[in-house]
């Protein structure tokens, strides 16, 4: 048996906020290409609440007959094409066709500060979710 390590990376825009900010949004990732052939798992990105600090969930769906083992979640939150931070979340095992949520918060001194720039607002609020799934499989 070998042991098959893989890396998923996909990015959402989310919508821009007008007036208020608007309650969670959730947008909708589909099975994302990959260089060395089909993945093995779908996922789902929901940005939760998003003010000084923003959630980010993510659906992680085992489309495969495997168990997947290892299974860790890297987000890295962009608001007006600026990092404003990221977070990361330790998954565990996935089994075969089975869902689990994986989720982490962003804080950072920099979100703070463009939020209190959205209040003043000299900014829009326009933010983009950028994850990276990594997990490891057994052949």
């Amino acid at each position: 048996m070998s042991v098959v390590t893989a890396t998923v990376l996909a990015a959402t825009p989310l919508p821009a906020v007008a007036a208020a900010p608007l309650p969670p949004a959730p947008a909708v990732m589909g099975k994302p290409a990959a260089a060395d052939g089909a993945q093995l798992i779908r996922y789902k990105i929901v940005l939760g609440r998003c003010k000084d600090t923003c959630r980010i969930k993510v659906k992680i769906t085992n489309i495969s007959r495997k168990t997947l083992y290892d299974v860790s979640l890297n987000a890295r939150l962009k608001v007006n094409k600026t990092k404003a931070g990221s977070c990361y979340d330790y998954v565990g095992t996935i089994r075969a066709k089975r869902q689990r949520w994986a989720g982490c918060t962003v804080r950072s001194s920099r979100l703070a500060s463009l939020w209190n720039r959205w209040l003043d607002g000299e900014i829009r609020w326009d933010t983009h979710v950028s994850t990276v799934v990594h997990y490891e499989y057994y052949r």
